[in-house]
């Protein structure tokens, strides 16, 4: 077996999937949650048997770690016999700067690189640093990697990745676009290419990565020439709970007009707007749907904003790039949400995109092809797998 453990590590929980790359299956994921406080949950599953479920004292990303070595490891509940059997660990790193546009082995001098950029990713780069640390101090012996969500879309041209400020803010504090999700963009555009039976360096496409947090990249030729979100993921589209685009003149007004700090009105933006914030019913699409289906004029409003922005963003890349190839839905709306793939394709129909409502409805599979024959656009749903690009990029790297 080729074992590649994957982490990912929020500030108060922690992500795994245990994969062996001989056979590309994955064998076991679980998530601890609610690190730090009383009670953490812990979730644990291998493939055909009973999910292990239960509380324990998780005061660490540290014991944290040892918790889910000590399942992997189990008799009973594990997969593997012991640490040696792991030949490495990928991580998701949320930010690498314009420093790396590639996985990477991680060393002494990548961490302490890593440690710079904590402050372009305030909310997840510190927690991406415990789990590495965690791994280093009980796993020092078995290779490390840090794989990127801002890698993908260090291909974006200058004037693509540039904003229209004084050049001495790039110069001295790295104020540009960087772009986030690219490791879901980068699969799940390989994935519609396989599907398409073309190489991706002759398609155009565009990747629409809908869930809590949203963000959409022009892929053109395998590589992406724009994206939505910008030097934090607060920009572009409408979110579950952030505003997406929003002229910048509208923060002082409000900090002035609610007496609130620049650091409150950011959580505003981030936490309190979005879909949120327009429907007054909740962040998940799925809620905005039943309320806008029971006559919530607000829930209506929220979801046409948020589909609205959506078809713009595909224009403005059909632009840039001179057309598109096919159009690829994934996340949690992109993938389970009909209603929002019909509504934007309906408001791109005059474009040549030709939905095909039964398979929209009830696509064979969990991935493929559901607009009709003729239509001059493929429109896909992907499902993405993030964890499994992560592992692959893990297993490259350590395996040269």
């Amino acid at each position: 077996m080729e074992i590649v453990l994957v982490l990912n590590s929020g500030s108060s929980s922690l992500k795994y999937k245990v994969f062996d790359m001989s056979m590309g299956a994955m064998l076991a994921s679980g998530v601890i949650e609610r690190i730090g406080q009383e009670n953490a949950w812990v979730n644990h599953k291998v493939n055909e048997r009973e999910p292990v479920r239960g509380e324990d004292n998780i005061p660490d990303h540290k014991t944290a770690l040892e918790k889910v070595l000590k399942l992997l490891m189990d008799e009973k509940k594990g997969v593997i016999k012991s640490l040696d059997q792991i030949t490495a660990v990928g991580h998701r790193v949320l930010h690498g700067k314009d420093v790396y546009d590639r996985a990477v082995v991680i060393d002494q001098k990548v961490r302490e690189q890593l440690e710079e950029f904590r402050s372009l990713g305030p909310l997840h780069m510190p927690a991406n640093l415990m789990g590495i640390d965690a791994c280093h101090e009980l796993m020092a012996d078995i290779p490390q990697v840090a794989v990127f969500d801002t890698a993908f879309h260090q291909t974006m041209p200058q004037y693509a990745y540039m904003y229209s400020l004084p050049y001495e803010l790039y110069q001295k504090y790295g104020i540009r676009r960087y772009g986030f999700h690219g490791i879901s963009h980068k699969y799940v555009a390989s994935r519609a290419a396989e599907i398409l039976g073309q190489p991706i360096q002759h398609l155009k496409l565009i990747t629409l990565h809908l869930g809590n947090g949203c963000s959409i990249a022009a892929v053109q030729n395998g590589h992406c020439m724009d994206t939505t979100m910008g030097f934090t993921p607060l920009e572009g589209l409408t979110m579950g709970t952030r505003c997406g685009d929003l002229d910048p003149a509208v923060v002082p007004v409000l900090c002035e007009k609610l007496g609130k700090t620049p650091q409150q009105i950011d959580e505003l933006l981030n936490k309190e707007s979005g879909l949120l914030g327009v429907s007054g019913v909740g962040s998940d699409m799925r809620d905005i749907e039943a309320a806008r289906l029971r006559g919530n004029p607000r829930a209506q409003l929220a979801f046409e904003i948020f589909c609205y922005r959506v078809v713009k963003y595909i224009g403005a890349y059909m632009a840039v790039m001179g057309g598109v190839d096919g159009i690829i839905f994934t996340a949690g709306i992109g993938e389970n949400m009909p209603k929002v793939r019909s509504s934007v394709c309906q408001w791109l129909k005059p474009l040549g995109f030709l939905i095909d409502p039964e398979k929209n409805e009830n696509l064979p599979g969990k991935e493929g092809i559901i607009s009709k024959p003729e239509s001059k656009v493929a429109i896909m749903v992907v499902p993405t797998n993030e964890e499994l690009m992560i592992a692959q990029e893990t297993y490259r790297l350590t395996n040269k």
